[in-house]
């Protein structure tokens, strides 16, 4: 699975600091365990995210304040948003973000390369990505009646609580922009659709909005300087686009002007684990545990303690998050993260239990239809694994299950699946080449899949490239599997090592670690290692697996 930092999850319905009022409060777990008091107003119905990793949360809170400004002016909002025509502020960007003709030569090109052989695939591909990137988009002033998207905005224009929980976000931003252009002035709900651009991106793989987001941002940051709420959709902005510095300093600052805003609380501890900071981030969390307590919070303390290997608390802290969730999208969240950790700890019976309860909750959440394809495949289950991971790409295409799905269908071998399987690898590519148009830094998605499906040189460069600007344990497996591939196995052996010394428990690691120690000649340690990833999760990777089994029998045969 991918890292299962900085997720979506739900949030608070504002920033303030937890109500002191003993009669308002709960008793809460403390997401250490420690009976730090849960504070009033538990989370939300908040964001969905679709991606079966860890991505910017928005921990969606509202805010409609308005700046005491005139009320005539009435500056075009459609500078930093879709216009009523359908174009954003005269750059040129259809109401989906970019042109679609362009976008398609984009990912067409990308996607040729090196594939030539295939280029009528590939075509085709990308032309099914483009639609599937700009399907749900929602232009400025756009269509969508009055029901849904009008509710989903309060009297003073920011998106409620539940909007993103209930699947509203199109409709959701469709109002605020109506709202906008009505009371220009609004920084909260500038900030508020920023952030909601941010989601719209993640959540439909889409990340020709993020300039979207960042313009809102700006206008909010305009309007009022300084205010925390754009400072911290500025924090996740930044994390989605994977610039985790730049994520940590508008946190840090947006927490100097307000010391409880959940997304900043929460992109905070988000940005330390994925610079590979994981002392700080224990601590991070502690602080966001004493502040905001709740689901959003919670999740992010139990990965830290699961970077750290401490799978136990980290269930600990799920299960109860996941006993005390009302709301749906609490609900959905909270037991997918269960199911990944019981996936990565190879338990699929209990992983497709908990994806069971996150569906039931939300039939459409993505994350859990993903995660239950990968508990299918563990088992066995193939066929149901191949649709499932079918469904999930087919709306939102990205890199982690486009990998999965392609290597399913080489696993399965049936005619004309090596052609299916190398369409979804050049829609990887296709999807980093529009990723990185939006601003997005991809270069460890494109280090993960190039270095398996693609150009081995590109996926050193990339993974060389990531690993300067952060060292966490992913990007330590990240350059040492794309050093392997490279043949410099010597030059590999301390970041395989690097990666597994948290005591993290992720197969993938173990099994790269375990060929390059074989590599180098260490046959005992390559043994204990290929053993380690077969006996953690036997059903880590269909092509991995076979791998590591194929590897370990031959060093059986050695002795």
């Amino acid at each position: 699975m991918p890292p299962r930092t900085t997720d979506s999850t739900p949030g608070r319905p504002d920033d303030r600091p937890p109500s002191p009022d003993p009669d308002t409060a709960t008793g809460g777990h403390g997401a250490a365990g420690t009976g730090r008091a849960e504070r009033a107003g538990g989370a939300a119905d908040g964001t969905r995210g679709a991606d079966a990793g860890r991505t910017t949360e928005p921990c969606a809170h509202t805010s409609g304040s308005t700046d005491g400004s005139d009320p005539s002016d009435t500056s075009d909002p459609s500078d930093t948003s879709d216009s009523r025509d359908g174009r954003d502020g005269g750059d040129g960007e259809t109401s989906e973000g970019v042109d679609p003709g362009r976008r398609v030569a984009v990912l067409r090109r990308a996607a040729d390369r090196g594939r030539r052989w295939r280029a009528a695939h590939v075509a085709g591909c990308a032309a099914l990505l483009a639609v599937a990137l700009t399907g749900g988009a929602v232009a400025f002033g756009g269509s969508g009646g009055e029901g849904g998207g009008a509710a989903a905005v309060s009297a003073a224009g920011a998106l409620s609580p539940g909007d993103l929980a209930r699947g509203d976000l199109d409709a959701g931003i469709a109002s605020l922009q109506r709202h906008l252009r009505a009371q220009p002035r609004d920084f909260g709900s500038w900030a508020t659709l920023g952030v909601a651009y941010v989601e719209q991106a993640r959540t439909k793989g889409d990340p020709s909005r993020y300039p979207q987001a960042e313009r809102a941002l700006r206008r909010s940051l305009a309007l009022r300087p300084g205010n925390d709420q754009a400072l911290a959709g500025r924090a996740a902005l930044a994390a989605a686009r994977h610039d985790f510095p730049g994520a940590l300093a508008h946190a840090d600052r947006a927490l100097k002007q307000n010391p409880y805003n959940e997304r900043a609380l929460c992109t905070r501890i988000d940005a330390l684990v994925e610079l590979g900071r994981y002392d700080d981030a224990a601590e991070a969390a502690g602080t966001a545990d004493d502040r905001r307590p709740g689901v959003p919070v919670f999740t992010r303390y139990a990965y830290v303690h699961e970077l750290r290997g401490d799978v136990r608390t980290a269930r600990e802290v799920l299960q109860r998050a996941l006993d005390a969730a009302s709301a749906p999208a609490d609900v959905a969240y909270v037991a997918t993260a269960l199911g990944q950790l019981a996936w990565n700890q190879g338990d699929y019976e209990s992983a497709l239990g908990h994806y069971a309860r996150a569906l039931a909750a939300d039939d459409e959440y993505l994350p859990a239809l993903e995660g239950r394809a990968r508990a299918q495949a563990g088992r066995g289950d193939r066929a149901a694994a191949v649709r499932g991971l079918e469904q999930v790409v087919a709306r939102s295409p990205l890199p982690g299950p486009l990998v999965a799905l392609g290597e399913l269908y080489e696993d399965r071998g049936a005619d004309g699946d090596r052609a299916r399987a190398g369409d979804q690898y050049a829609l990887v590519d296709a999807w980093t080449s529009l990723a990185r148009a939006g601003g997005v830094n991809a270069d460890l998605d494109a280090a993960l899949a190039a270095a398996d499906h693609g150009d081995r040189e590109t996926a050193l460069r990339a993974a060389r490239a990531e690993w300067d600007r952060r060292r966490s344990v992913h990007t330590a497996d990240a350059l040492a599997w794309a050093l392997h591939v490279n043949g410099r196995d010597a030059e590999a052996l301390p970041y395989a090592r690097r990666a597994t010394a948290t005591g993290y428990h992720n197969a993938a690691f173990l099994y790269h670690r375990g060929i390059i120690e074989r590599a180098t000649g260490n046959e005992r340690a390559a043994r204990a290692q290929l053993q380690a990833a077969l006996d953690l999760n036997p059903g880590f990777s269909p092509l991995g697996a076979r791998e590591a089994r194929t590897a370990l029998d031959d060093l059986e045969g050695n002795r």
